[in-house]
């Protein structure tokens, strides 16, 4: 064997399908052995994994980087999105390529493409269709041939993203005959907008009352819905940030009748519950859908834990308590979304791993591997194989910290979980081999970034 660039030594290595301890050999920026401990020949460069997790580096299936709705844009680029990433183990990110009003689907994609290069860690993309025209199959041809498989939709927001069903449906039967894959926001707005006009006539729609605004039923209708649609298309379908575990519920019994029907959690949804709105900075902790009821996240949780949730995302969406506090008075026009990129690995090992919840293997599943596989960028992410990218992330499993936005590298004042004591630290990551955080300090010398083009999705098309 040829001298590697880089061996990383002794490490619990582990896939979701296996932990097994042994040295990593890496060379231009793909692994290219495993070996039994103290069998790989020396490299240039060594990271001593002793004692450590050696993980795939996390795959986030859902980041806003740059994301405008209505009046806000969240606060962060690629190069501040991606740092934060990596310091949390994340070592590729799918954003969004949502166009403005007026530009087009290809457009919208292309704008955020053209950030790829300037991050510290790799990106894939999705594209978002609002509404059909003559042209919309064209673009989509266009962007499944260069990378581009997954489409987003969403079934609210009115007059800013919300795809009526026609467009669902279309988008569906256009996109999957190509190996791509609808990913769907669902809140039925119907219902969404009359439980607001409720609640603002009861005399107060404000950060506090969120939760009252997007009822768990607007959920459940609208993933009912699209699952219809999906049957009716013959198509698979992604959903994204399900809040309930009836919503899971729905996409569990679609999978038990064949249908290749996805669902995806997002840390804040698993871990934190509606009594923030009663707490002294309400607005900060306004999402959609919204935090919901102990009882609930107790729920979705158990969904989680036996198998019914597909992947765990992020949902990052890194707006700050200034723009928050603006509309304070009024949640049908503050900006939604929450900060997680850099915490999502983090919160959700000390979770899940470190009780002793979940197995480690499960983790690498939910955050790495099938994210990976659902987005078109399996085996090449997700994955550590003699091939497969060199995205390594070196868990201390023992290490233990405080969580605080003066730790944290997100561009944003705060962190809903702030003073939570977590338990299981990445400390050194690497991107295609080349370390960007290393014994938790962050070093590297520039943007390291790349666009990462998804091969289509035959695998879960065909399974359909």
């Amino acid at each position: 064997m040829s001298r590697p660039d880089l061996v990383v030594r002794g490490g619990e290595v582990v896939n979701a399908d296996s932990i097994v301890r042994a040295d990593i050999c890496v060379s231009q920026g793909r692994v290219t052995a495993l070996t039994e401990p103290g069998h790989a020949p020396s490299g240039n460069d060594e990271v001593d994994a002793t004692g450590m997790l050696v993980l795939p580096g996390g795959v986030d299936p859902h980041c806003h980087v740059g994301f405008t709705s209505g009046e806000f844009t969240t606060l962060d680029d690629y190069p501040a999105a991606t740092r934060a990433a990596v310091h949390g183990g994340t070592t590729t990110i799918v954003d969004f390529g949502i166009p403005t009003r007026g530009e087009r689907v290809v457009d919208a994609v292309h704008r955020q493409r053209a950030q790829a290069t300037q991050g510290f860690c790799d990106s894939a993309l999705h594209a978002c269709v609002v509404d059909w025209d003559e042209s919309t199959g064209a673009q989509l041809d266009q962007l499944v041939g260069e990378g581009v498989v997954t489409v987003k939709l969403f079934t609210t927001y009115r007059d800013e993203t919300m795809a009526n069903e026609e467009t669902i449906l279309r988008t569906m039967k256009h996109l999957s005959p190509l190996g791509g894959m609808v990913y769907v926001h669902c809140e039925a707005n119907t219902i969404v907008e009359d439980t607001q006009d409720q609640v603002a006539r009861s005399g107060d729609i404000s950060a506090g009352h969120h939760h009252e605004t997007r009822p768990e039923l607007a959920e459940s209708a609208a993933v009912a819905a699209v699952l219809a649609l999906a049957e009716h298309a013959g198509a698979p379908v992604y959903f994204v940030h399900q809040s309930t575990p009836e919503a899971v519920a729905l996409v569990e019994h679609a999978r038990s009748e064949g249908r290749q029907a996805y669902g995806e959690a997002v840390v804040h949804h698993l871990t934190l519950d509606e009594s923030e709105y009663s707490a002294e900075h309400p607005e900060r902790f306004v999402c959609c859908p919204p935090l919901r009821s102990a009882r609930t996240v107790q729920g979705l949780r158990s969904k989680l834990l036996t198998g019914g949730v597909s992947t765990i995302g992020s949902d990052h969406c890194c707006y700050d308590t200034e723009q928050k506090l603006l509309t304070k008075h009024d949640v049908r026009s503050m900006p939604n979304g929450l900060p997680g990129v850099e915490t999502r690995l983090p919160v959700a090992f000390s979770e899940f791993v470190s009780s002793g919840l979940m197995p480690v293997t499960q983790f690498v599943d939910l955050t790495a591997t099938t994210p990976a596989r659902l987005n078109g960028l399996y085996p090449r992410k997700g994955l550590i194989a003699p091939g497969s990218d060199a995205d390594l992330a070196i868990w201390d499993p023992e290490a233990t910290a405080t969580v605080g936005t003066s730790t944290l590298h997100m561009a944003t004042d705060y962190t809903p979980y702030e003073g939570r004591e977590i338990r299981g630290l990445p400390v050194t990551v690497l991107v295609r081999g080349e370390a960007v955080v290393r014994d938790r300090d962050f070093v590297a010398t520039g943007a390291h970034g790349q666009f990462v083009p998804a091969t289509p999705l035959w695998d879960v098309v065909r399974a359909g």
